[in-house]
């Protein structure tokens, strides 16, 4: 995660930058608030960690330019200013969080991973992993060990659902509901047919099976690193 911090005070921005980097998190500091724009507008962060009373340029106006450019990277403001009048200033000009000076850093590390989280459930998901085996959602591109694999729609929407259900028993009935669309079993062997073809085209020509049957329930898709 890439954060840009923009807070003038030598101290609390020493110590913020030593408690963000001892969780594995990339900083970036400027002092002032021309420089922190600059950064800001550049893009290239996660969130933005950002102080109200910085000199050049204060934090409301770094704010709000960011906002009327259409950038919408989380910003949490931080402020002696804590006034209930001055948190709902901050939150009205475009913050996402506000927190008042002083803090514990627990708490800002709470409300960073709180931003994360919100990040990543806005960020639509576009591939999906299991072992070696890669599914690209946009381009419906199917690799395993870098090999190209050619599905047919069918498979790939199987192959899909197996993916999104990773270590999961996925029983005949969770296929025809929402792969085939089939609200009752049709007493057909389609099912079978297409976990063959596709079993045949993701397993047949490497070493460890990816998909398995799962004998009087199933099929299950399983990363071979994992437990059983």
């Amino acid at each position: 995660m890439n954060i840009l911090l923009v807070e003038d005070d030598p101290q609390t921005a020493a110590y913020l930058v030593k408690g963000l980097k001892e969780q594995d998190l990339n900083v970036d500091h400027v002092a002032d608030g021309r420089e922190g724009l600059i950064r800001a507008t550049a893009g290239g962060y996660d969130l933005i960690i950002l102080d109200r009373m910085l000199p050049n340029l204060d934090g409301l106006s770094i704010l709000k330019t960011l906002r009327a450019s259409g950038d919408a990277t989380p910003v949490l403001i931080l402020s002696a200013l804590s006034d209930v009048d001055d948190r709902v200033e901050g939150l009205r000009a475009g913050g996402d969080d506000y927190l008042s000076k002083p803090f514990a850093l627990s708490e800002l590390m709470a409300r960073v991973e709180a931003l994360a989280r919100r990040l990543r459930a806005e960020k639509p998901l576009t591939t999906l992993k299991v072992a070696d085996l890669e599914m690209d959602l946009t381009t419906r591109a199917v690799r395993r060990g870098g090999k190209a694999i050619d599905l047919k729609p069918k498979e790939f929407s199987l192959l899909e659902y197996f993916m999104r259900h990773v270590g999961q028993v996925v029983t005949r009935t969770m296929l025809l509901e929402r792969v085939w669309d089939y609200a009752f079993d049709p007493q057909t062997n389609v099912i079978d047919v297409h976990v063959s073809r596709l079993r045949s085209k993701i397993d047949k020509d490497f070493d460890k099976p990816l998909l398995h049957t799962v004998r009087g329930a199933g099929y299950m898709l399983r990363d071979p690193s994992d437990a059983v």
